[in-house]
């Protein structure tokens, strides 16, 4: 669970940061969908941006709500074309 104090935090932290990934004119392929798992595992936080040419017919929010579906993830916030997505790590 994930409380509005934590999606605040997250926001502030990577709002100056650079998109780790892009989703470019494919759109939400499986290898795109891996690589966002992956670094979720080890960063908890992603940023993901997502070009025009890859929306098409849909809206970025539909596209993020996907990935975050497929991802297993929160999605925090949708902002123009750039998301943000929080998966809690597996301890060990």
């Amino acid at each position: 669970m994930i409380t509005p104090k934590m999606k605040r935090r997250i926001k502030r932290e990577l709002s100056a940061e650079k998109p780790t990934i892009w989703v470019g004119k494919e759109g939400a392929t499986p290898r795109i969908v891996n690589e966002i798992s992956r670094q979720l595992e080890k960063k908890e936080v992603v940023k993901v941006r997502i070009l025009k040419s890859a929306l098409k017919d849909e809206e970025a929010k539909s596209v993020a709500s996907k990935i975050a579906e497929q991802t297993d993830s929160t999605l925090i916030e949708v902002r123009g074309h750039t998301l943000l997505l929080y998966k809690r790590r597996k301890r060990r």
